[in-house]
């Protein structure tokens, strides 16, 4: 990837399982796992994004791989500093001068001390300048949809480590609430699943292979399988097993089931003008968590109003926003020293 040394301004999605940076007039630069390998005798990090993410799981026992952040907040605000630097530099190039302005997105219910921690790990990691937005409004703004009006815009973002739900109308939001169920649950859901039904331990990247694979919140019109590899908990030997659509189905039903609870308390929170609007235009998903296979049917069968993906990438959504926002609040105090000038 080319890097660009004019320490332009960017937004970071800080997701708990992928960190995405939108860099100004260029777009989207940089997408990698938000995994961190370490070395614990020493202290000093080994890899960070995609080659720690291929040692999950594999390591030897110096040597661990680690996510410093759970469901959407910082857990390990060191770790979390060193790995925003890393991505910030991969992304800008490093400038001694020109240190970048950035946006940040948190979820829409973290509390001000973790909403402050996010903010000093990115000053940290040399922003001079940071911006914080709530991630339900930058995806919406990712999405193309014009949060100025007076107009209610119903967004679930769905990504690894939380489910945001909120009704956004004049840039603000109305109702919204967050839950820690996302991607990550869905994965130690089939997780815990084989190891009742099946007596197989899989591990983070199998579950997650699987989800991808044939993971489903909807039945689908025709069943599909696939072989799963694990080590039986009964003989303690490696062993192969095949696994079905309609069993992760029944593997993440009680995840969806809490994702439409929360959807319907908002709907049922929700000022009755926006819940007007909200039935003409839909539901908006958005996030990487959302991608899975008749979330959209079920949401639709469930509140009886149609759900939809904000765009082609829902994943990117939040990222685009968020690099949109910071565009938008340089293009502000430009403006402003400008009339002062």
């Amino acid at each position: 990837m080319k890097k660009i040394f004019f320490g332009s301004d960017i937004g970071i999605d800080l997701g708990t399982a992928t960190v995405l940076v939108y860099v100004k007039g260029y777009g989207i630069v940089l997408k990698e796992p938000s995994v961190v390998a370490i070395d614990k005798n020493t202290h000093t990090v080994l890899a960070v994004g995609e080659e720690a993410r291929r040692m999950l799981g594999k390591t030897p026992g110096n040597i661990v791989a680690i996510r410093p952040l759970r469901d959407g907040v910082i857990s390990d605000y060191d770790v979390t500093e060193k790995m925003l630097k890393y991505f910030i530099e991969k992304s800008i190039g490093r400038h001694f001068f020109l240190r970048p302005k950035i946006a940040v997105c948190v979820p829409s219910k973290v509390t001000g001390v973790e909403k402050r921690a996010v903010e000093d790990a990115t000053r940290e990691a040399g922003a001079r300048e940071v911006y914080i937005i709530e991630e339900p409004i930058a995806a919406a703004i990712g999405a193309g949809v014009d949060i100025s009006k007076a107009s209610g815009n119903m967004v679930v973002d769905i990504g690894g480590g939380t489910c945001d739900v909120a009704v956004i109308s004049l840039g603000g939001t109305v109702v919204s609430d967050s839950i820690k169920m996302a991607g990550d649950k869905f994965d130690d859901a089939i997780v815990r699943y084989m190891r009742m039904e099946h007596q197989l331990l899989i591990g983070e990247r199998t579950a997650e292979q699987i989800k991808m694979t044939i993971g489903t919140a909807f039945p689908r019109e025709e069943e599909v399988c696939m072989d799963v590899k694990g080590r039986d908990l009964l003989a303690g030997l490696p062993k192969t097993i095949t696994v079905s659509s309609e069993e992760t189905l029944e593997a993440l039903r009680e995840c969806t089931s809490m994702i439409i609870d929360t959807i319907k308390d908002v709907l049922e929170n929700t000022p009755p003008e926006l819940s007007a609007d909200i039935s003409d235009k839909g539901i908006m998903l958005t996030g990487g968590g959302a991608m899975l296979y008749g979330l959209d049917k079920l949401i639709t069968k469930e509140t009886g109003i149609k759900a939809y993906y904000g765009s082609d990438d829902p994943v990117s959504c939040v990222a685009v926003g968020t690099g949109k926002y910071i565009e938008f609040q340089t293009e502000k105090v430009r403006k402003k020293r400008w009339r002062l000038w």
